[in-house]
């Protein structure tokens, strides 16, 4: 399973951007699939999760903001991300597990797939 995350770019502070998560060598339409970020100096954290049976979880921070979503016919997860804000700026991985449980879905060593990385900056 290899997962290609892409759609990071350097925007305005309130602009949008949206990321893609496509995988390739086995079907996301049962997995669970999260994004997270990670910003220089900081852990890795987390920031929306898509489970298999389609419940979204966010973090607070991007609450409101941010939208993750899947399209199984493309085998791919999207997250939208509007107003976004200076403290966005991070490095964004996408993540996939077809074993994980609920409790687990907001901890990154719980994912077994991840993908490579974008780069989102949000200037002010």
């Amino acid at each position: 399973v290899q997962l290609q995350a892409s759609g990071g770019g350097l925007v305005q502070a309130g602009d949008s951007l949206r990321l893609s998560c496509t995988a390739s060598g086995r079907s996301i339409r049962r997995a669970a699939v999260a994004w997270f970020r990670q910003a220089p100096g900081k852990e890795r954290e987390f920031v929306a999760a898509i489970r298999r049976d389609d419940i979204l979880y966010y973090a607070e921070s991007v609450k409101g903001r941010f939208t993750i979503s899947r399209d199984s016919a493309k085998n791919t997860v999207y997250l939208q991300m509007n107003s976004l804000k200076p403290e966005d700026t991070a490095v964004y991985y996408c993540a996939a597990d077809w074993q994980i449980t609920a409790g687990n879905i907001r901890t990154a060593g719980q994912y077994d797939y991840w993908g490579q990385g974008t780069q989102v900056t949000v200037s002010s």
